[in-house]
């Protein structure tokens, strides 16, 4: 941490600004969003892209979608009437998220190409001391509270693997693909099979002389019933919004109802894996190649993924699908665990993003400067993914156990915002200087939240990145959407603390 952030630095108690945002994906352009219909306007967002949109700019690798659909994928406060299909492209959503910011005249709050380098909690003042860079140059401001809404998957994981360093061809992680690189004809491999991979296979197969797939773990996959919207259907939503809003209705809850397998009773999810098998059994004709794709776990214990193509794609004559790991990187080429060396012009990392240890947290200091990181050792925790002990006036957007792996996100980001929202009104108009969750209450939550996680198909045995290195699972939220946001709106100054103001300057 900066000297500058050190907690012990004196300063005006005067904040640069009453609210600091971090990110201007969904989380992010909702919580300004809302503090301006509050009437406040002494906000600041913190981006460290060109332009807003969060994952959905960043990740623009061929075939880049969304797995729910579009009309429940996006705000509930600003509806979209000609969603272009069921599931929305990433270009379409960026260009949707840049609409909203352009339509809340959000820009002139946005310092772009700014990255978050350290925050620290004044204790002395009662605000965050937050350090940014930008081209190089670093500079230091105050805000009464600090918002992350810098996501769950927004730093990307690298493999750790051995020679890595030196291989001499093109690398490049999914979320980082670079475009002036052309694929046709390289000898080009893929290590992941997640989220991010079974759209970008089915993509660049056509194009690569030989591509090389290296799968750790099957998944299951189930089909996409995508398709697209027809004129007269836009037209229709467009014109009566009651239909739009029933139809958003309607895809919101047959999405909850698959939590009565995941979470509420496990063994459903058999029945729902019969679909995955179908869909297996229609595609792949080989017997080995059905044995490499079968996972060994009930489905819904990692990620569900949703493809028509991933299967036609891995069993292409220019495909290769390998199981064996691997062993070591050359210069050129990539050694599996069975010692086979395969050359390749270009390696793409479809690993992922860090879940559950978001190096954010080294970089966040509380009371007595503990960082988020020392205080997530053994798993991260918040109270209802958005509070956390020690840290006063620190606000999180998807934060601890805040996932969904069966739904929306913008519902989850949604209820996290009004609270957030009511809570910054209670230290304003109190006429206070801090709000804190009280310790307690944190522990009792996370107690009865890990209680119910138990019986979860997430913890039926299979390794995931919902889970931390511990064991703990924290990426996820075990239960229903419309729980949480119940939870979150029961929230009350029974909950939380708040001290005395501070002396203004």
């Amino acid at each position: 941490m900066s000297e500058t952030l050190s907690n012990s630095l004196p300063g005006a108690t005067r904040p640069d600004y009453g609210t600091a945002i971090v990110g201007t994906g969904f989380g992010g352009l909702a919580m300004a969003i809302k503090l301006r219909e509050d009437g406040q306007n002494d906000f600041v967002i913190i981006e460290r892209g060109s332009s807003v949109g969060g994952t959905w700019r960043d990740n623009q690798y061929p075939g880049a979608a969304c797995d729910v659909p579009s009309h429940l994928y996006s705000f509930s406060f600003a509806p979209k009437s000609d969603w272009s299909r069921v599931y929305p492209t990433q270009p379409e959503l960026h260009a949707y998220l840049r609409k909203v910011a352009d339509d809340h005249q959000l820009l002139p709050n946005i310092q772009f190409n700014s990255t978050l380098t350290g925050a620290a909690f004044d204790e002395q003042n009662q605000l965050w001391r937050i350090e940014v860079s930008s081209a190089g140059v670093k500079r230091t401001f105050t805000a009464r509270a600090l918002v992350l809404a810098n996501g769950g998957l927004a730093e990307p994981k690298l493999p750790d693997v051995p020679g890595v360093e030196k291989f001499a061809g093109k690398t490049f992680h999914s979320s980082q693909w670079d475009h002036g690189f052309d694929l046709t004809g390289k000898r080009v491999a893929v290590i992941g099979t997640g989220a991010s991979a079974i759209q970008i296979v089915p993509q660049i197969a056509p194009k690569a002389a030989q591509l090389d797939v290296y799968q750790r773990t099957p998944n299951w996959i189930i089909p996409r019933p995508d398709r697209p919207y027809s004129e007269r259907t836009k037209a229709l939503f467009a014109k009566l919004p009651l239909l739009r809003l029933a139809y958003r209705a309607f895809i919101y809850w047959g999405h909850e109802a698959r939590v009565f397998g995941l979470v509420l009773n496990p063994g459903f999810m058999k029945l729902f894996q019969k679909i995955a098998e179908r869909h297996i059994d229609r595609q792949v004709a080989d017997p080995a190649m059905k044995a490499k794709v079968t996972p060994d776990y009930l489905i819904g214990c990692r990620r569900i993924l949703i493809s028509n193509d991933w299967y036609p794609a891995v069993t292409r004559p220019n495909v290769s699908l390998v199981t064996e790991g691997i062993r070591e990187i050359r210069e050129h080429s990539v050694v599996d665990g069975n010692g086979v060396e395969r050359p390749v012009d270009c390696l793409i990392f479809a690993t992922g993003f860090y879940a559950t240890e978001n190096p954010i947290g080294s970089i966040i200091q509380g009371r007595g400067d503990v960082t988020l990181a020392s205080e997530w050792a053994n798993g991260e925790e918040a109270y209802l993914g958005t509070l956390v002990k020690k840290f006063p006036n620190l606000f999180l957007i998807v934060g601890p156990n805040t996932g969904v792996g069966h739904t929306s996100m913008v519902f989850i980001i949604e209820s996290q915002v009004a609270m957030i929202r009511r809570l910054l009104a209670d230290l304003r108009n109190s006429g206070s200087g801090t709000l804190e969750v009280r310790s307690e209450v944190q522990d009792e939550f996370n107690r009865r939240l890990q209680a119910h996680m138990s019986t979860s198909v997430w913890s039926t045995g299979c390794k995931s990145w919902y889970k931390h290195r511990s064991g703990k699972i924290t990426a996820l939220w075990p239960g229903f959407t419309f729980s949480f946001r119940r939870q979150t709106e029961k929230v009350t100054a029974r909950d939380y603390v708040l001290e005395k103001p501070v002396a203004v300057a």
